[in-house]
């Protein structure tokens, strides 16, 4: 039996209620979704390791999801996303690429730490619906499992893939997505300094919601860190833009997010 950090599950123990049987206290998931660009050589930058290490601790083996990367490309990062987690804290990792259906798997199923890496967003959904991965990753994260992506594995956190940046590159059964984060997600917003980039992005974006004025999008620049812990998504890292129908605003680094649920104050 796999046990988590304390302060992630709130379910090591049974809540015994007077005339009825023991009821199962489940655990809060917590989400970390990078905008990327979020590594330095093989080890994660320094503006996001003390994030990282918060979200991880306590794991002992992280699935690395890598169906985003180019297939020629998979090896190497994996070899870098291993020395990244050692460094992390002693944290062994291993892709599903090195395994057959079956043992991805089981990979998935055993593996207390969940870690899906940047690419092609098409391709990454696309291959979560024909390997049934969507639903057993939805079901770990559910179950205490911490959830890490960035780019591509940021953009599938979010409720569907909406503003992902990238070609569509591959056919996907529908844009709806692990729905971890309320919201659609925006990975390498540029920052306001660089003026123009900017502007075209959020001008983007804002066209977006006039076509889909329901929705949310939250944007994230390179090496920005929003993360989802005890019901509630902070900025962590760096810099990060909530877009909406009626206006977008700045986020403030550590503040709750109160439009992507949890507690409003």
């Amino acid at each position: 039996m796999i046990l988590y950090p304390m302060k992630r599950l709130l379910l090591g123990f049974l809540l015994l209620l007077p005339g009825s049987a023991a009821v199962a206290v489940a655990p809060a998931p917590t989400v970390l979704i990078c905008g990327g660009s979020m590594m330095n050589g093989n080890h994660f930058a320094d503006s996001v390791l003390p994030v990282m290490q918060r979200h991880y601790i306590g794991v002992k083996k992280v699935a690395l999801v890598l169906h985003a990367t180019l297939p020629a490309e998979r090896d190497r990062m994996e070899a870098r996303l291993q020395e990244a987690f050692r460094h992390l804290g002693g944290i062994a990792a291993e892709s599903l690429h090195r395994r057959d259906a079956a043992g991805q798997m089981a990979l998935l199923t055993e593996a207390d730490g969940i870690f899906v890496g940047g690419g092609e967003t098409f391709v990454l959904l696309g291959e979560l619906y024909r390997t049934g991965q969507l639903e057993v990753i939805r079901r770990r994260v559910a179950a205490g499992v911490p959830y890490g992506g960035s780019s591509a594995g940021a953009n599938i956190a979010g409720l569907l893939i909406g503003t992902t940046n990238d070609f569509p590159t591959a056919d996907v059964p529908s844009r709806k997505s692990l729905g971890l984060i309320a919201a659609a997600i925006n990975p390498h917003h540029p920052p306001p300094e660089l003026k123009a980039d900017f502007e075209g992005r959020a001008g983007k974006i804002k066209a977006y919601l006039q076509f889909n004025p329901t929705e949310t999008v939250l944007a994230l620049a390179n090496a920005s860190i929003a993360r989802l812990a005890d019901g509630v998504v902070r900025l962590e890292a760096g810099q990060g833009w909530l877009y909406r129908a009626e206006g977008v605003r700045e986020l403030v680094l550590g503040e709750a997010v109160p439009e992507l649920g949890g507690p409003k104050s």
